[in-house]
């Protein structure tokens, strides 16, 4: 579960670009269609799905996605074919599913530092809080 805060409401004909606060770290959503309950200062659930998060280790530079997250290896398994990583930021476990390929060529370990990269468009509230 990623709780956060809404913090900023951008948009344009039907596009709407919607800032969180999530322990510190700003995320932004891209959505089509916005819940009338989303307003900020609303606290939501966001759900990013496990397949959708790209990790890099030692990174640098600048690419296009809108979220990195700073995190830490809390767990790893490698499967045959794909690998479950858990990442720690803050109090918040969140999964990784990446190919077993990847995972191995990172050498992904736990308490290793990861950024976890999602783009705007990857990101849904799941649930509004407090609405």
């Amino acid at each position: 579960m990623i709780k956060a805060k809404v913090l900023d409401i951008q948009n344009e004909q039907n596009l709407h670009i919607v800032k969180f606060d999530f322990n510190g770290t700003i995320l932004k959503m891209m959505s089509l269609a916005l819940n009338e309950k989303i307003k900020i200062g609303v606290e939501v659930i966001l759900n990013i799905k496990s397949t959708h998060m790209a990790l890099a280790k030692d990174f640098s530079g600048v690419v296009s996605y809108s979220n990195h997250i700073k995190a830490v290896v809390d767990e790893v398994e490698n499967g045959k074919l794909l690998s479950s990583i858990k990442l720690k930021v803050n109090d918040t476990i969140l999964e990784s599913i990446i190919t077993a390929d990847s995972s191995k060529r990172m050498n992904i370990q736990k308490d290793d530092d990861i950024t976890i990269m999602v783009k705007a468009s990857e990101i849904s509230i799941l649930e509004v809080l407090d609405a």
